[in-house]
C-alpha cells in the first residue's frame, strides 16, 4: 500500500496492474503525482459538499484527488474501457461517491445528470478540450449550471483563453471566455510531470462565470463576427467581416469601430458593438 490518504496503491502500480499504457489516439498523458493532482483539485476551491463533473479520468489520479479533497459526488466520463476496473476500485474506496459514465464526453449533457451548481474539473484530453470549453461557454441560457471550470490544457491553448487584444494569441477563445467569465491561469505544469511526457507544457485555467456578460450581444451574432474577423486576422475589418456581411464597412461605421483595424486589435467591447450592429442591420 502507498500511504496514500485513500489507502489505494500509487498510480504507477494501478497502471501496471491494469495494463493501462497511455493511448496516443485518445490523447492520454497521465499525471501520476498525487501532490500535483491535489493541487489541481484545490485550484477549484473548497470541494466539501460540492458536485464535480470530470472528463477523461483515465486511471483516476485527479479523480482520487477530488474525492480526497472532499467532493460530495464526482461524475467522471471515460471513453477508454480499460480504465473502468481501476475507476471501480476508486469508487469502492470512497464509498460510492464516484459515478463513472463510459462514453464520449461530447455526447454527455452534464446539465441532465448534475445538480446545480456543480463544478467542472478535468485534465482534458487534447483532442476534445477546445470543443468542450466552447460548449460550456455557450449554453442555452446564462448563467450556466456550473459555477466554475478548472481545466488543464496545452499551455498555448491556456494562453489563448486569457489573452488580451493586441496580442497574437487574442482570438475566438479569448473573446468567448472573457465575454462571460473571469479567466486566469492558476499554474503551469511541465511536460515532464506526465507519463508519457507530451511535447508541450500544460497549464491549469480557472474560469468563473459572471452573472451577466460584460457587454450586451447576441451569442450567435458575436460568434459570427468574431469568427469572420479572426478567420482572416491579417486583413482589415472592412475586408475580413465580409464573410459575416457584405456591408462590412457600413457595419463598422454603425458600431463605431475603425474599419482599418485588424482582429488582433479589436477589443471585447468593440466585438460586442459589431455584433449588436449586425443584429440591428439584420432586423432592419
Amino acid at each position: 500500500m502507498s500511504g496514500s490518504p485513500d489507502g489505494l496503491p500509487p498510480l504507477r502500480e494501478v497502471i501496471a496492474t491494469h495494463g493501462l499504457a497511455a493511448k496516443k489516439s485518445l490523447g492520454q498523458n497521465f499525471l501520476l503525482d498525487l501532490n500535483l493532482t491535489r493541487r489541481i483539485a484545490r485550484a477549484a476551491g473548497p470541494l466539501e459538499g460540492v458536485e464535480v463533473f470530470e472528463v477523461g479520468p483515465g486511471p483516476g489520479g485527479l479523480t482520487r484527488a477530488l474525492l480526497i479533497e472532499g467532493a460530495a459526488r464526482v461524475v467522471a466520463v471515460e471513453r477508454d474501457a480499460r480504465c473502468l476496473p481501476a475507476l471501480a476500485e476508486v469508487s469502492a474506496a470512497h464509498g460510492g461517491r464516484l459515478e463513472v459514465i463510459e462514453g464520449d464526453a461530447l455526447q454527455v449533457q452534464a446539465a441532465e445528470i448534475m445538480t446545480a451548481p456543480w463544478r467542472v474539473v478535468a485534465n482534458l484530453p487534447y483532442y476534445v478540450g477546445t470543443e468542450l470549453l466552447v460548449r460550456w461557454l455557450t449554453p442555452g441560457s446564462w448563467p450556466p449550471g456550473w459555477e466554475s471550470l478548472t481545466l488543464m490544457f496545452q499551455k498555448e491553448v491556456a494562453e489563448r483563453i486569457v489573452a488580451g487584444p493586441g496580442s497574437k494569441t487574442w482570438g475566438r477563445l479569448s473573446v468567448l471566455a472573457q465575454w462571460r467569465c473571469d479567466a486566469r491561469i492558476a499554474f503551469d505544469l511541465p511536460a515532464r510531470a506526465f507519463t508519457p511526457p507530451p511535447k508541450v507544457d500544460s497549464a491549469v485555467v480557472v474560469l468563473t462565470p459572471l452573472p451577466e456578460p460584460r457587454f450586451p450581444a447576441e451569442p450567435r451574432l458575436l460568434d459570427r463576427v468574431v469568427g469572420a474577423a479572426f478567420g482572416q486576422r491579417r486583413k482589415m475589418l472592412r475586408q475580413s467581416l465580409k464573410t459575416a456581411t457584405p456591408a462590412a464597412a457600413a457595419l463598422c461605421e454603425a458600431a463605431g469601430v475603425t474599419e482599418t483595424l485588424r482582429a488582433d486589435d479589436v477589443s471585447l467591447e468593440q466585438f460586442c458593438a459589431l455584433a449588436r450592429a449586425l443584429g440591428e442591420a439584420s432586423a432592419g
